[in-house]
């Protein structure tokens, strides 16, 4: 096959797999997961159902998919954010405030919801490099006196991770940047008295 044959295949591919993606989410945000099925979920993305079941089997794993890519974006907007130019403390802020409003937006995902996007392997792994590149940037600002050092880099990722957890219970911007404040104050240097 011709190579832009094989390209034209491919981003046909890609656009019917994300619009099922799409179509499957708004159709749980709106009916709820036992209120979705595939049949709908082929009508609404416009395509035949043996078309869907060529591409998943089922609603979870369409849900999946959907999942890892929502957090394949959102470790690429933190990396972005930590790779910007400035120092390590304003990329640092800038990481934890987005992260922070990350977990505001997660907290929308209910229980039946969550148990099914909260199970797979890609959680660990992710959980597993935001801590990798969040350890680096903070030993980024230990090393420009800008973050403590009396306490280790992996440990105060945690802190900050578990601390942000909280944005989820939280409702307006104003007190998610203070949860960032408050977070990153203990991140700060300690002045000798």
């Amino acid at each position: 096959m011709p190579k832009l044959w094989n390209e034209t295949i491919e981003e046909h591919r890609r656009a019917v797999r994300d619009t099922v993606l799409e179509t499957t989410a708004a159709l749980v945000a709106e009916h709820g997961l036992r209120g979705v099925t595939m049949s709908r979920i082929a009508e609404q993305s416009g395509i035949g159902r043996a078309t869907l079941y060529k591409y998943f089997p089922d609603v979870e794993s369409i849900l999946m998919a959907w999942h890892e890519r929502q957090i394949t974006g959102h470790l690429h907007q933190l990396a972005e954010l930590r790779d910007r130019p400035g120092t390590p403390g304003e990329r640092l802020e800038a990481v934890l405030e987005a992260y922070a409003f990350i977990q505001q937006r997660r907290h929308g995902h209910g229980g039946e919801l969550s148990a099914v996007l909260h199970q797979g392997g890609h959680i660990a792994h992710a959980e597993q490099h935001l801590r990798h590149f969040l350890q680096g940037l903070l030993a980024e600002g230990v090393e420009a006196g800008q973050v403590r050092d009396d306490v280790g880099p992996e440990e105060l990722a945690s802190y900050c991770l578990h601390a942000l957890a909280g944005a989820g219970d939280l409702t307006s911007k104003a007190a998610i940047q203070r949860l960032v404040a408050v977070t990153l104050a203990g991140l700060r240097p300690q002045k000798c008295a």
